[in-house]
């Protein structure tokens, strides 16, 4: 199986690229191919947008590609992503897409498109502690579609979406605004304050198309800095309360996150 990685947001790390590159000719069943565009650096992003929108569409009209990996999160992905999906190649439509964290743009627009994306564990991933066994969770889905990658709770009929709350939160209203009809919605988020969360909450629950989704699943929250005063609820608390006042159900925990413990969830699992 042919795998490119391309870098949408921020410039992949050498060593993790060359440790994911390591561990995937050790497996027998991949061809791993990092575009010289991950390495690429213009301010804060791993190229100008135009570097790294001809990247992605690169890989993404390759018919010799069998997937997408995106290299690690940041900011960015969303300054191309609406380029990105408009006039499809045909072999775009038969790939499969995985990443996270900034990434959930172009999976929002991909899926809107009509396109198999999950979230799930990057390449950058490999630095964090664990790091071994979530680049091998996000091989073994792209590979050969292992059940035991997945998050635990997903029901296989039924549509998933899977995102930073963060990331959700800016992408409402716009283009690339996924359907959320009768989806279970997963949402996770790294280094916000409890006020932060409750502030997105308040508008991703105030918007009629997320109220169309089935329940909202809470995965780790980590990181959270310390509010001065203490905010008065933690982060499950706030995501109960918000569904609670919205009328949207509470599905409770989710097994994912910014760390080595993120499972994969496609947003159509009966399609892949």
């Amino acid at each position: 199986m042919k795998i490119a990685v391309v870098a949408p947001s921020c410039t992949l790390n050498p060593d993790a690229a060359a440790a994911v590159a390591e561990i995937a000719a050790a497996r027998g069943n991949v061809e791993l191919v990092i575009h010289p565009q991950c390495f690429a650096s213009s301010g804060h992003f791993a190229g100008a947008d135009i570097q790294r929108l001809a990247a992605l569409r690169e890989a993404m009209a390759d018919p010799s590609v069998d997937a997408l990996w995106f290299a690690r999160g940041g900011y960015g992905s969303n300054r191309i992503a609406q380029a990105a999906v408009s006039d499809l190649p045909d072999a775009a439509r038969t790939k499969h897409y995985l990443g996270y964290s900034d990434a959930g743009f172009l999976l929002a627009g991909f899926d809107r498109a009509g396109l198999h994306v999950a979230h799930g564990p990057m390449v950058q991933d490999i630095l964090r502690v664990g790091g071994e066994a979530a680049i091998n969770r996000a091989l073994d889905w792209l590979v050969d579609r292992s059940p035991a990658a997945l998050e635990p709770g997903l029901k296989p009929a039924k549509r998933a979406l899977a995102f930073n709350l963060t990331v959700l939160s800016n992408l409402l209203g716009t283009p690339l605004e996924p359907d959320f009809d009768q989806a279970e919605l997963l949402i996770e988020d790294v280094a916000e304050h409890e006020y932060r969360i409750d502030r997105a909450m308040f508008h991703i629950t105030s918007s009629a198309a997320v109220r169309r989704c089935s329940s909202i699943r809470i995965g780790r929250m980590s990181e959270i800095p310390q509010n001065d005063p203490h905010f008065g609820k933690d982060a499950e608390a706030i995501v109960s309360d918000w569904c609670a006042r919205s009328g949207i159900a509470f599905g409770g925990q989710a097994d994912i996150g910014h760390d080595a413990a993120n499972r994969v969830v496609p947003f159509d699992l009966a399609r892949d």
